[in-house]
This record gives C-alpha cells, structure tokens and sequence, in this order.
C-alpha cells in the first residue's frame, strides 16, 4: 500500500529532487528511448500513444527504483504492452485541433506497490509544475520547470511555458509525469512539444482528460471531480431538446475566456425552467475535461453553432443550494490545491492564494448565506479569478451581487483607467507633441506612438463624456481589457519615440553649433571674395535648422555641404552628401519667432 503523500498522488516529500520512483522509461525493441510513462499501479503505466505502437512489446525501466538493495544499481526492467483496448492515438477534430495520445501499458511483472503514484484532480490555469522526462543525453531522466498558460483546443489539453522559452519537452519527455509544485502532486501527462517552427511550448493532458479517454484511469485518480453532481447532463440524453440556443451561445462565449471575456457573469436560472436549467447543465459538462466526450460533441442536435464551451473552460462547479458559505470555501479551496496549513480558515487560504480559477456557482441564492457567499465570491473575483453566479430569481441577492462584484468594481477600474489614460496624455504624449513641434520624427517608432497616442486621446475623451463604449452602464458595457492593452501599448511606445526624438532635437543644436563658426571661418578668410554659391549653401542650412518642425537628415546634409566648402574651397560647392556624425557643439541660443528675419551669424551674409 501506498503511504502518506505518494498515496493522495504526491511524489513524496523526501523524494522530490531525486528520480522519482514512479517515473518509467520506455524503450524499444532496438534498444532507442521511445519516451516516458508514469506508474500508476504495481502493473500498469501511462504513457502517450505516440510513444508505442498498438500491438508493440516494450521494456519499461525503472530508473528511480535503482537505488541499492540485492539487484545493486541495475536499472530494473520489465516487458510491457498495450492492455486490452486502451489505446487512444492522437487525432484530429473537425476543428484541426489534437484529440488524444494516451495509452495505458500493462507490466508482464509487477512492481512494487509503494512505487506507484496517483493522477491528482486539480484547478490548471497559472500553476507552476515541473515536467520530469527521459530526453537524449539524458538517459537518468530530466526535471523542467514551466508554467501553465491555460487550456487549447476542443479535448481540454493544455499549454506549457517552459521557464526558459527556449527549452521545451524534447523527444522522450512524452508520457513523462507533470508535477505540482504547490502539491507536489502528479497531475498530468506530457505530450508532445510544439510541433511549429521555433516553438517555445510543451503541452499536457490534465487528469481529468486522461480519464475522459480512458475511463479505467479513474481507479488510480485520486480529488473531488470538477462538477457537483447535481450540474452534470443526464447521461440518457433527456435533456437533448431542452436548448434555450441564445443562452446557451452566451454561456458558451464566457466559458471559452479569452482576453476580452468579462470577469463576471450573474445569469438567471428559475427553478421552474427546464429549458434554461438544462442549458446551464449542458454548459458545464461540456466545459468539464472529464464529463465531455466524443460522443457529446460531435452530435449535430447538440453542437449548435457557437453553443459549445472548450473543454477545460471551467475550473469548478459547485451547487450552492442549502449549502453553508465556509462548506463552499473548503470545496473551492481544495480545487485550488490549497492543501497546506488546512488549520486555516478555507476563506483566508482562498484570499491569500495566487492561483486562479474560473468557478461556476449555481443557486448563489439558494445558499444557507447568500451575503456572506457573496463576499467569498468577491475575494475570488479580486485576486484575479472568473465567476458565473447563478440565481433562482432577481430578488436583493442578485442585486447585491451586481452592486458588489460588477457596478463597484467597473466604477473602480472606469476611474483607474481614466487616471492611467491621463497620465499618458499628460505626461509622455505632451512631451511627444512638444518634440515632434521641434524636431520631424520619421520611421515606425514614431509612428506607432503616435497611433497610440490617438487612441489615448480618443478613449479618455469618450471615457469622460460616457460616449462611445462607456455610453452603456458599467456593469453592463464593454470590458475594458482592450482599452488596457491599449494605454500598456502606449505606455511601451511612446518612451521610444520620445527618445528617438530627443537624439534629434541634440543632433539638431548641435548642427546649430557647427554652422556659426564654418560661417565666421569663411566670411574672415581673405582670399575668397563674393561667392553667391556658398551664401545660398549656408543660408539653405540656415533655414533648415530654424524650421518646425526641423527635418534633421536635410539640415546636416546642407549644413555638411557649406563646411566641406569652408574646408575645400578650390574644389567649389560640393554635392550634398549622406548624414555623417559631428563632434557635440553648445546649442544656439533659442528658436526664433516665427516668421523672423535669420539673425547674422558672425556677420552680415553677402
């Protein structure tokens, strides 16, 4: 029997630099490493379909158990194959998106019960792992971190940010475990790497969609599943006909997310209707890696365009009716994986987490205290999480609910990005308009900020009216993701341009600085008499350098024509030549008004 932490899935506390024991490598009948699996029981092991062939025998190896004992260091070995039909190689949906690789081996021999692990059900989105994996020239096995980005794709796969971008699951992590680090916990599976040029991603079965496709995975699976049974589809099919097609298109567009997505979500579901109920439970199993299947998705009658959520589309749903707040919290919690300090309140774990998910709660209500959920809610909904709260009617709860955790909280980022947007206009824009009145900035840094600029201006003076897409009420307008992104744009584009047009406005003076003395220099030597060429030189750099805006690259080409001609005057006026860096000179003192006459410069021009 499997003791403490390896029993709930974990790879054991004293354990967890080394090699772990339930890590296996998987080699071929040539003797090449075709890649990793996890040991999930004393004769079965997980790996990726693409690691083994359907009817291929393999050795599985295992590394970790190599530590001593009567067999010394030989790295123990056992034959292993495809068990029964537990084979699901990878495929592609209608959408072109990857659908399986997985495939569970049984061992000819068994190992050692203490060896084995658990797959760990858990919240995905932003957890830190480590992938562990047996690539090339690494044949003792591998540790990498990475960080989960979020789901991808219609089978409920996800995506991994290796810590340094440019490593990634080579060959022979496929298969390999992927651990936990809050837990220290297995839960999930690599797949294989980006297949893109320069890819800098890997990707991972989570628990929940191995077990989707392979169902027997479920005895070595160890956490509360995703949904509360009560939210689940009735697996007759009774509900089939029971779409409410515009509901279920809004459901369906929260749960996908994305960059825009709405943080909150407050629907009405009541009690008395079917159509609406069914919808909201059609939703969530089709949002739950584990619930959704092949079979769900792919028929017609059910797969109304735009009604069907990505899997892994949400994190947790909980059933609140007659439930008491802190009941909740521990549920929501232990879905998070916040498993540590349990001595702690569920509510203070949950607020101090930096994990996130995306939580559907349905009969808020319902609930023993609607308030105080409410209030868990919104400490959800402030560190960062999204949150659909369904209510059974439009009475004070839900009222509450939209003053607390939509009005209050638009207002509140309304005025932070109205003060943001200022600060820009204020601040950098201001200094941009008021160099780009000096020097003429071309090329795309200049460009792009100004774009950006515009957009500033332009968002802040609809924000301040109510127009445009703040004319709606702010609970009930447009998310301000994009116009976030938008003042960040601006923000990291404008201090470029600002100092590209400060090396212009430098170069500009000091071009001013060159042209006096060239000037004094020509007009005291003796030997040169009247040369209307050389006047019309200096007094064309002249010009140039007082206009406004000042074309910098045409002023130091005319002034670089009038000193080659102070420094060569046998050779008469030369022809403009290309920019050429000059020595720093003190700037003339400021620009004229407009419109006035060019001051002598070391005397009267003849």
């Amino acid at each position: 029997m499997v003791h403490g932490m390896e029993a709930d899935g974990g790879i054991g506390i004293g354990s967890s630099l080394a090699t772990p024991p339930w890590a296996v490598r998987i080699r071929r009948a040539n003797g090449t490493i075709a890649g990793s699996g996890i040991l999930l029981s004393a004769d079965r092991v997980l790996t990726c379909a693409h690691v083994v062939g359907r009817e291929e025998e393999v050795t599985a190896e295992f590394v970790g158990a190599a530590a001593g004992g009567s067999a010394g260091f030989a790295v123990p070995e056992v034959a292993a194959r495809v068990t029964g039909d537990a084979y699901r190689p990878e495929q592609r949906d209608r959408n072109g998106d990857p659908v399986g690789d997985v495939a569970l081996l049984e061992l000819d021999s068994p190992r050692p019960a203490s060896e084995a692990t658990a797959l760990h059900r858990v919240s995905a989105p932003g957890r830190q792992v480590r992938m562990f994996g047996f690539p090339a020239h690494y044949n003792g096995g591998l540790w990498l971190p990475a960080t989960i980005l979020g789901g991808c794709g219609r089978d409920g796969q996800v995506q991994l940010q290796a810590a340094d971008p440019g490593v990634v699951a080579r060959p022979g992590f496929s298969g390999g475990g992927v651990v936990d680090l809050a837990t220290d916990r297995v839960i999930g599976m690599v797949l294989a790497r980006s297949r893109e040029k320069g890819g800098g991603f890997s990707f991972m079965s989570p628990a929940e969609t191995v077990v989707q496709h392979l169902p027997e995975v479920v005895a070595w699976t160890v956490g509360r599943t995703a949904v509360d049974e009560e939210l689940r589809s009735a697996g007759s099919g009774d509900d089939e006909a029971l779409l409410d097609q515009p509901f279920a298109e809004r459901l369906a567009r929260w749960l996908r997310g994305g960059p825009d997505a709405r943080q909150v979500k407050i629907s009405l579901v009541p009690e008395d209707d079917r159509v609406r109920a069914a919808t909201l439970r059609r939703a969530i199993t089709l949002a739950d890696r584990e619930l959704r299947s092949r079979f769900s998705t792919g028929r017609p009658s059910l797969d109304a365009p735009g009604t069907v959520p990505e899997a892994g589309g949400l994190d947790l749903a909980v059933i609140a009716t007659g439930r008491s707040t802190d009941e909740i919290a521990e549920r929501i919690a232990g879905r998070m994986g916040l498993l540590q300090h349990l001595e702690v309140p569920a509510a203070e774990r949950i607020a101090a987490a930096t994990v996130t998910i995306t939580l559907v709660v349905d009969g808020v209500d319902a609930a023993a205290d609607p308030p105080s959920l409410i209030g868990l809610l919104g400490l959800l909904v402030a560190r960062g999480s999204r949150v659909l709260l369904v209510f059974r009617s439009a009475g004070d709860h839900s009222a509450r609910a939209r003053e607390e955790l939509l009005l209050r909280p638009a207002l509140e980022r309304r005025a932070r990005l109205g003060e943001r947007l200022l600060r820009i206009a204020g601040g950098p824009g201001r200094e941009l308009d008021h160099l780009m009145a000096r020097v003429s900035g071309e090329g795309e840094p200049v460009e792009k900020a100004v774009d950006a600029l515009i957009h500033v201006i332009t968002a802040r003076a609809e924000l301040t009216a109510g127009q445009g897409a703040f004319a709606a009420p702010p609970e009930d307008g447009q998310d301000l993701a994009r116009y976030e992104r938008m003042a960040a744009r601006a923000e990291h584009l404008l201090p470029q341009a600002i100092a590209s047009l400060r090396e212009l406005l430098v170069r500009r003076d000091q071009l001013r600085g060159e042209l006096g003395p060239y000037r004094r220099l020509y007009e005291e030597s003796a030997s040169r008499g009247e040369n209307l060429a050389a006047d019309e030189l200096y007094l064309t750099a002249y010009r140039l350098l007082r206009e406004r805006p000042c074309q910098v690259p045409a002023a130091e080409a005319a002034v670089r024509a009038f000193r080659d001609l102070v420094d060569r005057p046998e050779e008469g006026p030369p022809a403009t030549e290309a920019p050429a860096p000059a020595d720093p000179a003190p700037a003339d003192p400021p620009d004229p008004a407009p419109g006035a006459a060019p001051p002598p410069e070391g005397g009267t021009p003849t």
